[in-house]
């Protein structure tokens, strides 16, 4: 660390670390359950919608994975086929379909990710109210900067 970093771009660079071995963990994950990095992203936005009560479709999947729909259909097919996933019919409009995690893939990831989990809950255990919205506050408020960004340049093309 050098004299001049501040406070803040000290807990940006923590906050780094931390998603990258996160990051790590996913890739982990993926490659000893056969899967692409991409299917577990994919799982996690599917949990994360069932713990909002949101239904997902195939588009909103892809749409928030940033997949065309080619792609997409490619994360859902394997998936699918490793039994992590199904396709339902919506009871409210038979002719949408739903994505839903089988609970065979919820209990993989508990098993994986499990001990994370519990030590981080536990870990937020030892905060008083105050300091865990501050957590919240400070997480979410990343979490909208991150997502108010604008999409990257394409790559320069090479000459060919």
């Amino acid at each position: 660390m050098t004299q001049t970093e501040s406070e803040e771009l000290r807990i940006f660079h923590l906050l780094r670390a931390v998603t990258v071995e996160f990051g790590l963990r996913q890739a982990e994950f993926a490659a000893a359950n056969a899967m692409h990095p991409t299917d577990v992203r994919a799982l996690i936005c599917l949990l994360d919608a069932e713990r909002a009560g949101t239904d997902v479709t195939p588009g909103l999947l892809g749409a928030r994975l940033g997949l065309n729909s080619a792609g997409t259909t490619s994360v859902i097919d394997r998936l699918e086929r490793l039994g992590h996933l199904a396709r339902v019919r919506d009871e409210r409009d038979r002719r949408r379909v739903l994505l839903k995690v089988e609970d065979g893939a919820k209990e993989l990831g508990r098993a994986w990710f499990g001990p994370l989990i519990e030590g981080t809950v536990g870990l937020l255990g030892d905060f008083d109210a105050h300091e865990t919205e501050a957590v919240r506050r400070f997480l979410g408020g990343v979490r909208d900067v991150m997502a108010g960004l604008p999409a990257p340049p394409p790559p320069a093309s090479r000459p060919t």
